[in-house]
């Protein structure tokens, strides 16, 4: 995953006409430089801390606008929770059912096997998502304790 630098993102808000406030390149900063896919709710805890005065729809507003510019992609599971991932290139989400944690996994052959199976649709692919689930190893860690 290629870091984006405070410039770019300023660059890439400004050609897109949206305001560059404190608190929005806050949100875009924590989201964009993040690993572990967080929730709206986890970036408005992040920035609650040096933006207290920050509205939870500020957030959900420009988590919205980073994925309608293609800087981040929704992960929507069930209706029962969303995670936003800054890593936009083709890999596999991790996903571990219990703790619900997700972690990002590349792979070559996948790439590879990808390119063609894309080749065979017709029309415009607007996008693309893997997951696979899996327990992680901390969760399976702490059942086999019991």
């Amino acid at each position: 995953m290629q870091k984006i630098s405070e410039e770019e993102i300023i660059k890439i808000l400004k050609e897109n006409r949206f305001k560059v406030t404190p608190q929005r390149l806050a949100i875009c900063k924590a989201v964009l430089s993040s690993t572990n896919h967080p929730s709206a709710e986890q970036v408005y805890e992040n920035i609650k801390q040096k933006y207290p005065t920050i509205s939870r729809a500020t957030v959900y507003k420009t988590l919205s606008l980073l994925k309608e510019i293609g800087l981040i992609s929704e992960l929507r599971f069930n209706d029962t929770y969303t995670r936003y991932d800054p890593n936009i290139s083709l890999h596999i989400n991790i996903v571990c059912p219990v703790c619900l944690s997700i972690y990002d996994f590349k792979s070559e052959k996948l790439s590879n096997s990808w390119k063609s199976v894309i080749s065979d649709i017709e029309g415009k692919i607007i996008g693309h998502r893997i997951d696979v689930y899996k327990i992680c190893e901390k969760c399976e860690e702490n059942s086999s304790s019991r």
